[in-house]
């Protein structure tokens, strides 16, 4: 990634605008936010069931950051 001219940052070679980059990395902040509370809830609860779905939800917000980090990086 690259700094335009007025120091925003910019994706080399394809061309991702500066809006859609923001959007991006928004959204990935939110996964990896969600993937942490996730966590965190898992490591609380004692009822196994209830710390099998949250260990779950917090493996669907990592695959998202990965997918958006996979994309970023593709673009780059």
């Amino acid at each position: 990634m690259t700094l335009d001219q007025n120091g925003n940052p910019q994706a080399q070679g394809a061309g991702m605008d500066t809006k859609n980059l923001s959007i991006i990395q928004d959204q990935m902040h939110h996964e990896a936010l969600a993937y942490k509370k996730c966590r965190v809830c898992s490591e609380w609860l004692s009822d196994q069931t209830l710390k099998d779905i949250a260990n779950r939800a917090a493996q669907h917000h990592k695959q998202h950051f990965d997918s958006l980090d996979n994309y970023l990086r593709s673009h780059s």
